[in-house]
């Protein structure tokens, strides 16, 4: 079994790499290059190209993946073709494909609000109108029977739409992650909040609550991650005390993960009705845009806590999200195809 995944994720080079530690071919591509730490195997640099360019390129590698490998894995709805018109070729090729959805391509604020959740917010732009991620899914469901989703909340947005859908978890390489574990002293703890965008993160209210804190005469220190690469991000986060994720979504993300795994006290929002959807003892810290004041005032005052926390977050980590344990249920996928 060859496979390749493509055209843009660090999920997916994680993925890739545990399929290839179980002996799996399995290869990541990135469409464009991306500053990240850890590389894809393939970049078409597409990004140094013209757009006729662009379009010859795509249809080069697709003519040679189609020689080469057996299952295409799809990441955030997007397929060699910006048209998708290469699915129709792959499938008349008997190739075997499955497309994961990652979030903001299949979010819809309709949905989101059907669920109880008065906090969330989606993408802005044409391409995340509702009507456009309609139809995206519609183009790839014709040819793709089997999607993937990471959680719960991402269920109902193309449950509807695929015959299969199969729910894995996000991968993390917990190598590269080594605890560093809050101390039980009672030290000025240090707060990071590290939002990929911050509209959707609702980092506007964790600032607020920050500067509540500081006005109330609560003594930590915060930082809040921006423009820097992953490299240098894990490099803070190891430093924290404390970690936000998001206050609006109603799930956990990779950062939440990579907090967890490298020891820390997660802060997050997660919506009430999905909590029985995760793995048992999950130890994530809940808290929304009301209660967020709170529950950092009571974390910052318990060191004891935020090293429990911390050691139960790399335990969970270890026992349900080990790339290496999650590579198996991925091939188990292939062979449903």
């Amino acid at each position: 079994m060859k496979v390749l995944h493509l055209p843009v994720g660090r999920q997916m080079i994680e993925m890739c790499a545990s399929l290839q530690a179980i002996g799996i071919d399995a290869k990541s591509c990135h469409f464009r290059e991306r500053f990240i730490f850890r590389k894809p195997d393939i970049c078409l640099h597409l990004e140094q190209l013209s757009s006729a360019q662009r379009r010859k390129a795509q249809e080069r590698f697709l003519a040679e993946a189609i020689k080469q490998y057996d299952v295409f894995h799809f990441h955030f709805g997007e397929t060699f073709l910006k048209d998708r018109a290469d699915l129709e070729l792959l499938k008349k090729h008997g190739k075997k494909l499955v497309v994961q959805h990652r979030g903001s391509d299949v979010r819809m604020i309709s949905i989101a609000n059907s669920y109880n959740n008065p906090y969330v917010r989606v993408k802005g732009g044409r391409r995340r109108e509702e009507e456009q991620i309609l139809n995206k899914i519609k183009e790839l469901s014709a040819y793709i029977d089997h999607a993937i989703v990471a959680d719960h909340e991402l269920l109902p947005y193309v449950d509807n739409h695929y015959k299969h859908v199969h729910i894995l978890r996000q991968f993390i390489t917990l190598d590269r992650f080594k605890p560093s574990y809050p101390s039980t002293q009672p030290t000025k703890p240090l707060i990071i909040h590290a939002p990929t965008n911050s509209h959707l993160k609702g980092t506007e209210f964790v600032l607020e609550a920050i500067s509540k804190l500081r006005r109330n005469g609560h003594k930590f220190a915060f930082k809040l991650i921006e423009g820097m690469t992953q490299e240098e991000a894990i490099r803070c986060y190891r430093k924290a005390d404390i970690i936000i994720d998001q206050l609006l979504q109603g799930s956990f993300g990779v950062f939440s993960l990579e907090g967890m795994a490298l020891g820390k006290p997660v802060v997050c929002y997660i919506r009430e009705q999905l909590l029985n959807k995760y793995p048992p003892g999950l130890p994530i810290v809940l808290a929304n845009t009301t209660t967020c004041y709170d529950v950092l005032r009571k974390l910052i005052q318990d060191p004891l806590r935020r090293n429990q926390l911390g050691k139960a977050g790399r335990q969970y980590t270890e026992q349900y999200y080990d790339s290496h344990l999650l590579g198996n249920q991925l091939k188990e996928i292939y062979k449903q195809l």
